[in-house]
């Protein structure tokens, strides 16, 4: 594997009741006061959407992206019948900047706040690249309570540092000098990488799109959330994870390699089924959409 080319850490992307018409009035959500945020103990406000109704899906994005990356589940979702959320994660899309609260606990406390301010139960969370690690402590600083299931698309899990229990992991000076990279020309280093998150057939529009999505967030936040990624160490957590968990990554991740990353996590979590999806990259959620569908659509009847 290439070094230089194994972690793609950026785009990893009220009802009125009118007299007589009580029935016919859907109960009224429990929503933010200054919805559609959700806002938190320091400030940051959460931007989020909601729509549909049924079981609740609530999708959780990549670093770097916003809530846009799930352009091509939502559709499917929705007409399945079920209610999807979407939130962009602090520092990204249309939530507020903080300058920190990008570590992993407080961004499942974000998580929490907006489960808790929708009150959603009976809940299917679905994360992508960091989202995934985010789901993951969810469920171990809050529990599982409201939560049925949870499906991971090319985790960034379960730990990247090399270190002598994790051998297979990378040096952390490799983090430190891309990060550096980063901050010297971060709109080139992600225009070279974005053909390695799409496929060869994606269209030079397609990785365009995903291209201007992933270089809108702030550098701070991109440096910050790239050091959560890849030095927290997930392996004792994901072993107590006990909802049925899907875990969906393609053979040409390039970003995180299925043999490091989403083999590893199916064999911590103990109610984890894999499915490897051949040729799919670290985009699988655009460039392998129908795929990605079908399986979210078999777990979610499961």
């Amino acid at each position: 594997m290439d070094r230089r080319s194994a972690l793609l850490m950026g785009p990893g992307w009220m009802a009125a009741t009118l007299p007589g018409l009580a029935r016919s009035v859907p109960p009224v959500r429990k929503v933010a006061a200054h919805a559609p945020f959700v806002g938190r103990p320091d400030g940051a406000l959460l931007y989020f959407q909601d729509w549909g109704d049924g079981e609740p899906v609530l999708l959780v994005h990549s670093a770097g992206v916003s809530s846009a990356i799930w352009a091509y589940q939502l559709p499917a979702l929705l007409q399945s019948g079920h209610r999807c959320i979407t939130y962009d994660r602090r520092g990204h899309g249309r939530s507020s900047v903080p300058a920190g609260g990008y570590d992993y606990d407080t961004l499942a406390d974000d998580l929490a706040a907006i489960i808790e301010a929708l009150d959603l139960k009976g809940l299917t969370l679905v994360g992508h690249s960091m989202g995934c690690g985010e789901i993951a402590r969810y469920l171990v600083r809050h529990g599982a309570g409201r939560v049925r299931r949870i499906a991971l698309l090319a985790p960034t899990l379960p730990f990247f540092l090399q270190t002598a229990d994790n051998p297979t992991g990378l040096d952390r000076k490799f983090f430190q000098d891309l990060r550096q990279e980063w901050l010297r020309d971060y709109p080139g280093w992600a225009w070279r990488q974005t053909p390695a998150f799409f496929t060869p057939e994606t269209s030079q529009a397609m990785q365009q799109w995903g291209f201007t999505i992933a270089t809108q967030t702030p550098l701070h936040v991109l440096v910050a959330t790239n050091i959560a990624v890849t030095e927290t160490d997930f392996r004792p957590e994901l072993t107590r994870i006990k909802v049925p968990t899907l875990i969906l990554q393609g053979t040409k991740d390039r970003s995180c390699p299925l043999p490091i990353t989403g083999q590893r996590v199916a064999g911590l979590i103990p109610d984890a089924r894999l499915v490897v999806i051949e040729g799919a990259p670290h985009g699988l959620p655009i460039t392998h959409a129908e795929r990605v569908n079908l399986e979210l659509g078999t777990f979610l009847v499961s």
